[in-house]
């Protein structure tokens, strides 16, 4: 267990990071003149057109996102903070904090680590605190009482467990939820919302409470994140890799005054809006209703729900995201790491996929012009990312394989541009972060598409092995065959349409349709 995480608070160069990024240019740059001259003359054409231009596309997206996060970091948020530190510094305090905590028979040590960061936030910030405790199990009930019974002594700190009797975390949101607004939750008390694995570092509350004062129409807040992995290392690159991610898209979604999800792990919201019946009924029982499979309940996916319920409020919202405020997630990782990995990205993309639809039918009005868009681009780049490694497999099976090379180079040097203010958010330069991004992107569209047609596909490794649909039936299996026909229809005639662009297959002239025809 880690005692006391600490987040960098600067670029650090390493010596060894130096040579792996040294030996990754010079496998770079060997692939860039292994490309054959008859390659490089064949793809001056539509080849380099499409391909090229989608690909400028994508990184002044990524760059307009990278310019937004520098606008935000640097000006638009250190005004906001002054505001809230002049308010703070002259004795402005909320009435009571509220925790909503949830947690499912987590090993003692990570609870303890949570509680233990939980009452020491309460202990600086000198407020009283009401923690509630959405629990399944008396397992967890019993570590947190006797850890709390030994630490929170002479504080006003009050622990209220709420035992669901229905499983999943939705249902133990929604209850605690309840037990909240009985409890007097009102107003403007803020309402943190912590995962039972979540690790709230020193200064969290000192940080995030302010701002709700300083903008009185700030509905939430989510907070940077970090993670501590007990497991492979490789996981902990990527992981590390999707926190660098998230830190520079979420300031760049803040310019607009909304973010794309209010993190599960760890978000703060005026009491006012959680306490409503309304809201409660959408976490704890969002549904679809999809042409193919029904209405499908939501088995995950939470701080989505709890992100359009207030996206959709008459006369918007305002979500914010706080870069200075860190929470740490504790990773046990058992094996080696692929199957949790496949089952996260699946659980991911099924949220997103499942949510993005809705959200984009508000509308632009509605949810605001940069932010509606983000949300449309995510699911074109799902097929986006998909163009090159499809065409590099039509280019291998028809033998070209200069063209093989040339997206290979491409690859290493476009994902080394995109890495580079990613390693600063990282704190480090990881020669690995170029790779992983290419392998994260194909992957991720892949499962995309994969669930385009299977939104009801559901499964939680982190709370039981939890699984949803219905049982093996005769309308179960038809769903799953048509799903799959989709799923084969779609990709084929993707491939199709990059097959005959790049050349691979020749469309048949309309001379030869006519005779066809005519026969």
């Amino acid at each position: 267990m880690v005692s006391a995480p600490l987040r960098p608070v600067r670029f650090q160069l390493r010596l060894r990071d130096v040579y792996g990024l040294l030996i990754y240019i010079a496998v770079a740059v060997t692939l860039s003149y292994c490309v054959p001259a008859e390659t490089t003359h064949r793809m001056r054409g539509r080849v380099l057109f499409a391909v090229g231009g989608i690909a400028v596309w994508r990184y002044l997206w990524w760059m307009t996102h990278a310019i937004r996060a520098t606008l935000y970091r640097f000006f638009l948020f250190p005004r906001l903070r002054r505001h809230a530190d002049q308010l703070w510094n002259s004795g402005w305090r909320p009435r009571v904090v509220y925790f909503m905590v949830t947690t499912f028979k987590e090993r003692r040590e990570t609870t303890e680590k949570v509680f233990e960061s939980i009452i020491a936030e309460c202990r600086n910030v000198g407020v009283a605190a009401r923690v509630y405790v959405g629990t399944g199990d008396a397992w967890d009930e019993r570590i947190l009482s006797e850890y709390v019974s030994r630490r929170a002594m002479g504080m006003d700190l009050e622990v209220v467990i709420v035992r669901q009797s229905r499983p999943g975390k939705r249902h133990a949101i929604g209850y605690t939820l309840r037990a909240i607004s009985r409890g007097g939750a009102s107003g403007d008390d803020p309402v943190v919302f912590l995962d039972g694995d979540c690790v709230l570092e020193s200064g969290f509350l000192r940080k995030c409470l302010p701002l709700f004062a300083a903008r009185p129409k700030l509905d939430a807040v989510t907070t940077a994140e970090r993670a501590i992995v007990h497991g492979p290392q490789w996981m902990r690159t990527w992981l590390d890799l999707r926190f660098s991610q998230r830190h520079l898209t979420m300031q760049s979604h803040s310019v607009s005054g909304k973010i794309l999800t209010l993190t599960g792990r760890c978000s703060v919201f005026r009491a006012a809006d959680v306490v409503q019946e309304d809201f409660i009924r959408i976490v704890e029982a969002d549904y679809l209703d999809h042409w193919l499979w029904g209405r499908i309940r939501f088995l995950s996916g939470d701080d989505k729900s709890t992100w359009y319920s207030l996206l959709k409020k008459p006369g918007g919202s305002t979500m914010l995201y706080v870069p200075d405020a860190m929470a740490y997630t504790i990773e046990h990782v058992a094996g080696t790491g692929v199957a949790r990995m496949r089952f996260n990205l699946l659980r991911w993309s099924g949220n997103l996929l499942r949510n993005g639809a809705r959200a984009a039918a508000l509308g632009p009005r509605q949810v605001g012009w940069f932010i509606w868009w983000c949300i449309v681009d995510q699911r074109l780049a799902m097929w986006t990312g998909l163009i090159g490694p499809v065409a590099v497999l039509l280019s291998v099976c028809s033998g070209k394989w200069g063209f093989v090379i040339a997206y290979a180079a491409w690859i290493m040097w476009t994902r080394l541009l995109v890495s580079l203010p990613l390693y600063v958010y990282a704190g480090r330069i990881n020669p690995s972060f170029p790779l992983f991004l290419y392998v994260n992107q194909v992957v991720n569209s892949v499962i995309k598409v994969y669930l385009l047609f299977r939104p009801a596909t559901q499964r939680w490794l982190n709370r039981g092995d939890q699984r949803a649909g219905p049982s093996a039936n005769p309308l179960l299996r038809f769903q799953h065959a048509m799903a799959t026909y989709l799923v084969v229809l779609a990709v084929a005639v993707f491939a199709l349409v990059i097959a005959l662009y790049i050349g691979v297959i020749q469309a048949p002239s309309w001379y030869t349709l006519g005779h066809f025809v005519s026969r």
